[in-house]
């Protein structure tokens, strides 16, 4: 068991971004790691910027935020978020980052351009350790559920930690209502092979 891990979670209202964060906080709890959280919705309701900071330490973490460049894993839903919050990631991190493009009022009426695939990809080569650009969204989409792409990002995700499927499949779980968790234990899984 690694002695800790620092996990920002970013993404537009609607994502499931904190849904996310609140399965990875409960995998570290299972897991027997002491965990904390931090959300910042600012105007999530209205597709605006959603980020978590979710600490796991074996002994003791003090405090839930996590400064820039210390990110070991960023877990990002959108791809212009991936550029908003790179400087958070430490040098030699990993970046999973979900294949989906939201382009905010400013992008859709003219007055700004949204970044490239390939400016994303740039950014990260430099930056990451390790880069995954993942089609979240559109895995869970094909499965019948466009919103299930968070679970999905989760699988992908917990191919890089020291922690059972079986864990995240239970706590995911008892997190979901009882009709999507066949979907969800899908989502779960597809996001794990993406990782392949």
């Amino acid at each position: 068991m690694n002695k800790s891990y620092n996990f920002l979670l970013a993404g537009v209202g609607g994502q499931g971004t904190i849904l996310a964060s609140d399965v990875l906080s409960e995998v570290a709890l299972a897991a027997g790691y002491d965990v904390k959280k931090s959300e910042v919705h600012g105007m999530a309701q209205r597709g605006g910027s959603v980020n978590t900071h979710v600490r796991w330490d074996a002994e003791r973490v003090y405090s839930p935020l996590i400064g820039l460049g210390e990110a070991d894993v960023l877990l990002v839903f959108e791809e212009a978020e991936a550029l908003r919050y790179a400087e958070y990631l430490k040098p030699g991190g990993a970046a999973i980052v979900n294949r989906e493009t939201i382009e905010p009022i400013t992008v859709t009426s003219g007055g700004a351009r949204y970044p490239t695939e390939d400016e994303v990809r740039a950014l990260y080569r430099d930056l990451a350790g390790r880069f995954h650009l993942i089609p979240g969204s559109a895995l869970a989409e094909e499965m019948g559920n466009a919103r299930a792409g968070n679970v999905v990002l989760l699988g992908a995700l917990s191919t890089l930690l020291d922690v059972p499927a079986e864990t995240w499949l239970e706590v995911i779980e008892g997190r979901v209502p009882p009709k999507y968790v066949e979907l969800n234990r899908q989502a779960f899984l597809k996001g794990r092979q993406a990782m392949e």
